[in-house]
């Protein structure tokens, strides 16, 4: 049997540190943890939580070389947030300007889901549970 849990964190290097902790603190409503700046890295680390548990590990670096973000690219396809009411936070992020794509059906679950993007153009997504 594996020992395996679940996840405890993802962790995301930000080109922005500023923006992209308005984003996840300001706008998804993530809580901070904690908050430390590395001297010897000219890094900080955010560690963040949303209610379930789940968490979020923003770095920022000096000059971060830019990474391919479209879903099909190998890597991280995209980060999926748990919401209640899809259209309610399709219509949160709208009052941020922030643009979601037409709400679409999972064929396999047939639960509601949308995708839009952070700061950095990492794709998100909305999955209604």
């Amino acid at each position: 049997m594996s020992p395996v849990l679940g996840f405890h964190h993802i962790a995301l290097i930000v080109s922005d540190y500023a923006v992209s902790k308005h984003f996840y603190v300001d706008i998804l409503g993530a809580q901070i943890i904690a908050e430390t700046y590395r001297t010897e890295r000219q890094s900080y680390k955010l560690d963040l939580a949303f209610p379930d548990g789940s968490q979020i590990e923003l770095f920022s670096f000096p000059a971060p070389p830019p990474r391919l973000s479209t879903p099909e690219s190998c890597g991280l396809r995209h980060l999926a947030f748990k919401v209640a009411d899809l259209q309610s936070a399709v219509n949160y992020l709208a009052d941020f300007g922030i643009a979601c794509e037409p709400i679409r059906i999972d064929e396999i679950t047939q639960k509601r889901f949308t995708f839009f993007r952070d700061p950095d153009n990492l794709p998100l997504e909305f999955y209604e549970t």
